[in-house]
């Protein structure tokens, strides 16, 4: 050929490949924080966040009044196990209450909002009479049951002015009355002063301050505008300022904010004092589970009010900050909720029992830490007393059956499958979708239809 010495055609030489672009490496942390942003983003994020979070807490919080109670107990010439016991059977109500919540559809739940909060006023009027309400730390506020049972209805009162404002603002809101400023007010705020005066009158401000945080939330979620939300908020301020300054008790628990000494400024601040002492001499890992000094007598309300304390104590910083992570939790989750259903009521009620649960953690766990006056309210889930677990569980499951109810989780939860396939309905195979238990002889017949052996 031409062009070529010794005859032979000449070598085609292979055309170079183009380079291929190298993909940079994804970052590790940057690709651990995508997978989790996926993750929790997922329909049924919320449902596993309240479910697992309320569990957890519950659990958690039987395990330290077993080791908080303990010494109390004893004191009173009562069995160790005494109030753990209790606690434990009010759990185990408190679940089938859960469980009966989360399966309830939203017209039950609606319908039950009229006779809940009939009951809860019946029982904070009933308190007052003489003979049969009772007395416990100076307040007014308990029924007796018979032997060592009794109850608090106006820890019922918070669940039942979720679920009646709830209803009310939302049957409002489908009428479009909530425009007009007398339709936002009224009955919600006389009903809520109604339980306020029921409360007050047995001297509970605690359970008060959380009632007025569940008006505020509803009025937030309802879209007050602020002059509306501003005046009711002065108001209530003003009210309770004149409640404070009418109490040396609670002038007192003022005076014991940030107190280091029992006595600080005239004041009894002991409880608030050794609530520090129990959590600075936790650390990091804590004393060891039941190895509590504080609670031999020292802190007062060791496994109600101030339990938060002694888990401190015993589980140190770790074992604090996985209670404020969980309730963390359990605040978003209950805030995702209410922001992306299409249901008024659900909205509104599910902000309700978001607001009741976390300004309660809020207010029971600053009081221990000494940044807000004691008001002696319990941490949610967590501390001893069956009138304050009850109907926070049925609270929770409120959340769980709102959460499930969201259309991305009703389809996530339609397309779930068992693992060895349905089981046999009625109707044609189309109806009852594919069958997994008989994979292998679909692939067997197709491999035949193929020619394959």
């Amino acid at each position: 050929m031409p062009g070529s010495r010794t005859g032979r055609p000449p070598v085609q030489r292979a055309s170079r490949r183009p380079a291929v672009p190298r993909i940079p490496r994804e970052n590790p942390v940057q690709g651990m924080f995508t997978r989790a942003r996926k993750a929790w983003d997922r329909p049924l994020t919320a449902y596993y966040l309240i479910l697992g979070g309320s569990v957890l807490i519950t659990v958690l919080g039987l395990v330290m009044v077993y080791s908080a109670s303990q010494i109390t107990a004893l004191q009173l010439s009562l069995p160790g196990s005494y109030f753990f016991r209790k606690q434990f059977l009010a759990a185990v109500i408190g679940g089938a209450l859960l469980f009966a919540a989360s399966r309830m559809p939203v017209k039950l739940h609606r319908a039950l909002a009229y006779p809940i909060l009939a009951a809860a006023v019946f029982l904070m009027a009933l308190v007052q009479v003489p003979g049969i309400g009772m007395s416990v730390n100076g307040n007014q506020n308990w029924i007796s049951l018979g032997g060592s049972f009794q109850i608090q209805p106006s820890e019922f009162g918070k669940l039942a002015l979720v679920l009646w404002g709830a209803d009310l603002i939302a049957r409002k809101q489908e009428r479009r009355l909530l425009a007009q400023w007398k339709h936002m007010l009224v009955p919600l705020v006389p009903v809520t002063f109604l339980l306020l005066g029921l409360i007050m009158l047995g001297g509970d401000m605690g359970t008060a301050i959380i009632l007025t945080a569940i008006l505020f939330g509803l009025l937030w979620l309802a879209g007050a505008p602020t002059r509306l939300f501003a005046g009711v908020l002065s108001v209530a301020g003003l009210i309770g300022v004149l409640l404070i300054k009418t109490s040396d008790n609670r002038m007192a628990r003022l005076a014991c904010i940030g107190a280091t000494e029992p006595k600080s400024g005239g004041a009894d601040c002991w409880q608030a004092v050794h609530g520090i002492y129990a959590l600075a001499s936790g650390g990091f890992f804590g004393s060891g589970l039941g190895a509590s000094v504080e609670k031999w007598g020292q802190l007062p309300e060791a496994h109600t009010d101030f339990i938060f304390a002694v888990t401190g104590e015993e589980l140190g910083l770790a074992g604090t900050l996985s209670v404020l992570a969980l309730f963390a939790a359990l605040g978003y989750a209950g805030i995702r909720v209410a922001g992306r259903t299409e249901d008024p009521f659900v909205r509104y009620a599910a902000g309700g029992v978001t607001t009741w649960i976390t300004a309660q953690a809020v207010i029971n766990i600053g009081a221990v830490l000494g940044l807000l006056p004691i008001a002696g309210v319990p941490l949610p889930l967590f501390s001893y007393g069956g009138s304050a677990l009850l109907p926070t569980m049925f609270a929770i499951g409120l959340l769980i059956a709102f959460a499930r109810d969201e259309p991305a989780a009703r389809a996530a939860l339609a397309m779930r499958q068992p693992r060895f396939g349905r089981k046999r309905a009625g109707g044609s195979g189309a109806e009852r979708g594919p069958r997994r238990w008989n994979t292998m002889r679909r692939r067997a017949s197709a491999a035949r239809s193929s020619g394959e052996r």
